[in-house]
């Protein structure tokens, strides 16, 4: 798999499609007592993380996320236990199965995204290029897709 820093994600609604987003592998570095996993800006992230959070206690059957970003970059990662991520284009979709603290989904601008399929116990880490901004988000999915009709012309 290709390293976080090997592509540039491009932005934008018009721009984006489901191809840009894709699974890494982030370096595990073993011990006997317990494996490690870093994350640095620069370094495996394509861009600087200014916001991190954490989702957890999502009851059986709910969906978290359900929107797209005009700007912002996820990189999102299965810390425990396991989801799945829906990430659409508006004329195509394709799903990931998260399971590993050490891969991440990098998710571009102008992709909606949908977190589904929460195990027992899981914890998602969303790390983020921006900072929390309302209007960055399209919570609409019709809006969505008319931001993707009129950008691509």
């Amino acid at each position: 798999m290709k390293k976080c820093d090997d592509i540039t994600p491009q932005s934008g609604h018009g721009k984006s499609s489901i191809n840009d987003c894709r699974i890494f592998t982030l370096n595990k570095h073993h011990h006997a007592n317990g494996n490690l996993t870093s994350v640095s800006n620069g370094v495996e992230m394509p861009f600087d993380i200014r916001r991190t959070f954490y989702i957890y206690d999502v009851p059986g059957g709910a969906e978290r996320g359900g929107h797209s970003h005009h700007r912002n970059i996820q990189f999102i990662v299965a810390i425990s236990g396991s989801f799945d991520v829906t990430v659409d284009d508006g004329t195509d979709q394709f799903t990931y199965s998260l399971n590993r603290p050490y891969q991440g989904l990098l998710v571009v601008p102008g992709i909606w995204n949908r977190l589904h399929n929460f195990s027992s116990g899981a914890v998602c880490l969303v790390l983020n290029s921006r900072h929390f901004e309302e209007d960055d988000y399209v919570r609409d999915y019709n809006q969505f897709l008319e931001l993707k009709r009129n950008k691509a012309e």
